[in-house]
């Protein structure tokens, strides 16, 4: 790789590093490689240290540079777009989800997910947790209350916990009728759960999504799922569900 040399601009000379570097990720890294060394990059592009970093960290805000400890900077996967419609949506693990179920435990929920769903507070239901994942790494996690009245016939199904088991409960409420879905998305940070399943910092940006699931006149589901803010992007329009962008730079929302 030769050394290019950034001419005067009246831009902030990291903005006008940020861009040269968006276009060496697009033309000569691939997902998951790992970057040179600071040192090297700065030589590169005849820059001070300061200034790359300043680029560096902008480019990590905007989603396609990741920071691990104990591995260095790497190019990012492609953001996932969450799909923001209207639209009746089909069930949780059915044809085509991308999620992979974790686990399922009986506990009372939140009590904004109680009211919700119009059980008694201290009410326990079953919540399945779902992770999801793009190119080997965590994007989002899920946790999906399910309350009794919606999987009736589980108590005759021996699975007594483990992906197993949360897999039963969803084939049982895929067992009802959907009539609709609605969603609610809003920016949050990530509490210290969330922030180990996602590989992230506890109070990092997330965004959560909130979805209510509709079936026989009444709440028959609720999922919050929650996304790593550096690698989503939110896409409006009743076009279906979560979908993979596989070149975010280039593709308008």
């Amino acid at each position: 790789m030769g050394t290019t040399q950034l001419e005067s601009v009246p831009e902030p000379k990291y903005w006008h590093l940020k861009t040269v570097l968006t276009q060496a990720l697009d033309s000569e890294f691939s997902v998951g490689e790992i970057l040179p060394n600071e040192r090297d990059l700065a030589a590169r592009f005849g820059v001070a240290r300061a200034t790359l970093r300043q680029a560096l960290e902008q480019l990590e805000l905007e989603g396609r540079l990741q920071r691990r400890r104990g591995v260095g900077t790497t190019v990012a996967p492609p953001r996932v777009g969450v799909a923001v419609g209207t639209e009746q949506h089909a069930w949780p693990g059915g044809p085509g989800d991308a999620w992979q179920a974790v686990d399922c435990t009986v506990a009372a929920p939140p009590a904004a997910v109680a009211d919700a769903l119009e059980t008694g507070r201290d009410e326990p239901v079953h919540i399945v947790r779902r992770t999801r994942t793009t190119h080997g790494q965590p994007v989002a996690a899920e946790l999906l209350y399910i309350p009794a009245a919606s999987v009736p016939d589980l108590s005759a199904i021996d699975t007594p916990a483990g992906p197993a088991r949360a897999r039963a409960v969803l084939r049982e409420l895929q067992r009802l009728e959907l009539e609709g879905q609605d969603r609610a998305v809003e920016l949050g940070s990530a509490r210290a759960d969330d922030a180990k399943e996602l590989d992230r910092l506890p109070g990092a940006p997330v965004l959560v999504v909130t979805a209510r699931f509709v079936a026989a006149g009444r709440t028959a589901a609720v999922s919050v799922a929650t996304y790593r803010a550096d690698t989503c992007r939110l896409t409006f329009g009743d076009s279906g569900g979560v979908e993979i962008h596989e070149d975010p730079q280039r593709r308008a929302s």
